[in-house]
């Protein structure tokens, strides 16, 4: 297994290497580490400023990593189970803290966790780990809306012009972004069910 991975042309079709100490491996882990120092400042500090900046420097890099994944071909295994997992992380940990602040209810953590929750019991029945399903349009849709939006709810609640503003952009991009997880979540928890009947059905076939 290669540790490191080289830079390559961007024509050169796409492969997913058993690269592990890639650029875009160590940009989300990164973005891992933002989610203590965003919880630190919201919930010890009420820094909301730096908070806000922290969502948008965890938003960059989830757009960054992906790009320099493709353009050097730095695309691996690893990374593209790492890098949803991060999103999704992030994710729920910022709600969760946003919504200890106080800055959004409790039902918005809530339609956050159903449907991952559900998604991680069809996966631990049918494959008993991650099932290693490509990351759709809708997904990465919904990803960005949840990135745009979160932050910009946090900037609603500073002391600055605006803020009515920030506040009803962030809830139409929150919401949009919702409805897409539950789309997603949908399609992906068929997806898995459907993968995994496949498995059975070739490991039935073998036997």
């Amino acid at each position: 297994m290669r540790l490191i991975g080289a830079g390559s042309h961007p024509d050169r079709p796409q492969v997913d290497h058993d690269l592990i100490f890639t650029v875009p491996n160590i940009l989300t882990v990164l973005r891992f580490m933002g989610v203590p120092l965003f919880v630190w400042l919201v919930l010890s500090e009420q820094e909301y400023g730096f908070a806000v900046l922290v969502l948008v420097i965890m938003g960059s890099t989830d757009w960054v990593d992906g790009y320099i994944a493709r353009r050097f071909d730095q695309t691996s295994k690893l990374g593209r189970i790492l890098d949803p997992m991060a999103d999704r992380a992030a994710l729920l940990a910022v709600a969760f803290t946003l919504a200890i602040a106080g800055v959004v209810q409790w039902w918005y953590l809530a339609a956050l966790l159903v449907p991952d929750a559900v998604l991680a019991v069809a996966s631990l029945i049918y494959f008993r780990s991650h099932p290693d399903l490509p990351v759709s349009i809708i997904g990465k849709i919904r990803t960005g809306l949840l990135l745009i939006g979160t932050p910009l709810l946090v900037l609603s609640k500073l002391p600055i012009a605006f803020t009515d503003v920030y506040f009803v952009a962030a809830w139409t991009f929150l919401g949009l972004g919702l409805i897409g997880h539950w789309i997603a979540a949908y399609n992906y928890y068929w997806a898995i069910l459907r993968k995994g009947k496949e498995l059975k059905t070739d490991d039935g076939g073998r036997g």
